[in-house]
């Protein structure tokens, strides 16, 4: 009997992290558009390797030159599938680094992607995915596997970043960041074109942090030779790669249509592009963050990007008294017992899922438009009033229940496609190109 009560209770205790919902799943109160598409979704990992790269982290000063590597790399891939029926869904497990000494942080998250579930459908849209400094990309789901039911095939690099506790390494990812986003959408432009399964002239970067530092300089911000960035890397091996060097274009992604960058490094003391290197950015740009972003600034990182970027029309989505951790799934469970464990995940203001389904309703709408061409998707984007607390339904159109979408539209501000008293604490700016 006693064996059987422990068993019991075994069995009650575990139940919770089984019982989570897969962070790609939006609840009640998310936008309109975070809602999951209507497609299974596939996961799959799929190892690249660049030959001949330099390794950043072993110059020789005296030459100034430093030795060849083959760089490998891992891709996770979410796409629209058709699994098996009763196909089991994938548990995801990664880790985090932790405050020293501990070890490294391990975690699970439940999915919706079934591994290695034949793909459905050909001429998909790519989008690339970058992450933030060490993190991983199992740890973006709620946006990978979200874009994937909705006929999107995503690629997220796992760029095996330095630890971020070692920033004796730094000068590796500055290098590597944006030279692998560049090596990856090529490499999968060309494989998954001859499978069939994309069109690579309908491609789009996505980058959390770091990963907006690269994707930004992958859509054609160039490098300023005496920015911040460039003489960290040191033997002035980032200097081909600036502008005006003979390498530059090497790092320019083809068939770009649209780049996303949540919470980006580059500005502040980085000062990577500086004065004029935004402008060379063309394809339409999202930026979000967090107004309150005290890790790589708000004003001098995307409040600058926005303003600067005058090559290309953008948004800039800001998430009132929001930090930098916009990237990343809710925590999981184990990782909720320390304080650093957590904020790899976690804002200190908004809640994390609600944070997470406004960023998919924007970047489904943005992405839609721009990558897709569904121009009824920009109702979504081009609101009425930049400031989301300012918005109102009349009291003259009551809506038919409590819970419904804001149509949008004349004699409306509400912004398109969210819910009554749930559009606060959010403001989106908009601009055009200019010459």
């Amino acid at each position: 009997m006693r064996k059987i009560l422990v068993l019991a209770t075994a069995v009650c205790c575990a139940a919770p992290a089984f019982a989570a919902e897969p962070p790609s799943r939006f609840g009640v109160d998310a936008p309109e558009l975070a809602r999951l598409g209507t497609l299974a979704v596939g996961f799959k990992t799929l190892h690249v390797v660049q030959h001949g790269q330099i390794d950043a982290l072993a110059v020789d000063a005296a030459k100034g030159a430093a030795p060849l590597v083959d760089r490998a790399l891992e891709v996770d891939l979410w796409y629209p599938a058709r699994p098996a029926p009763g196909a089991r869904p994938v548990m995801y497990t990664a880790s985090l680094p932790s405050e020293p000494p501990a070890p490294e942080a391990h975690f699970s998250i439940p999915g919706i992607a079934v591994r290695d579930a034949p793909p459905s459908g050909t001429d998909h849209p790519l989008v690339v995915v970058s992450h933030g400094y060490s993190n991983d990309p199992r740890a973006m789901t709620w946006l990978t596997e979200n874009l994937a039911s909705k006929g999107y095939v995503v690629a997220a690099i796992r760029h095996e970043d330095p630890p971020i506790t070692d920033r004796t390494r730094f000068a590796q990812l500055l290098m590597r960041r944006p030279l692998d986003i560049a090596f990856v959408a090529q490499t999968l432009q060309n494989k998954l074109a001859a499978e069939h399964m994309i069109d690579p002239a309908r491609t789009a970067l996505v980058g959390y942090s770091m990963g907006g530092y690269g994707v930004l300089t992958a859509a054609g911000a160039t490098l300023d030779p005496d920015g911040g960035t460039v003489k960290w890397v040191p033997g002035g091996l980032m200097l081909p790669y600036a502008r005006g060097g003979a390498l530059r274009d090497t790092l320019k992604v083809k068939g770009l249509r649209a780049v996303v960058a949540i919470s980006p490094a580059g500005g502040g003391s980085l000062a990577s592009w500086g004065a004029e290197g935004l402008r060379a950015v063309t394809a339409p740009l999202l930026l979000i963050a967090g107004n309150e972003d005290r890790t790589v600034d708000y004003a001098s990182g995307a409040r600058a990007i926005f303003d600067t970027a005058s090559g290309a029309d953008r948004y800039l989505l800001t998430f009132k008294g929001g930090g930098h951790a916009m990237g990343l799934n809710p925590v999981p469970d184990s990782m909720r017992q320390k304080l650093w464990d957590q904020d790899w995940f976690e804002d200190p203001v908004w809640r994390k899922e609600r944070l997470n389904a406004i960023n998919a309703h924007f970047i489904t709408a943005f992405l839609d438009l721009y990558v897709n061409g569904d121009e009824s998707r920009a109702a979504f984007l081009n609101v009425q009033v930049g400031e989301s607390s300012d918005g109102v339904w009349p009291a003259t159109k009551p809506p038919a229940s409590y819970d419904v979408y804001s149509p949008g539209g004349p004699g409306i501000t509400l912004w398109k496609g969210f819910q009554r008293n749930h559009a606060v604490g959010l403001e989106l700016l908009q601009a055009r190109s200019t010459p």
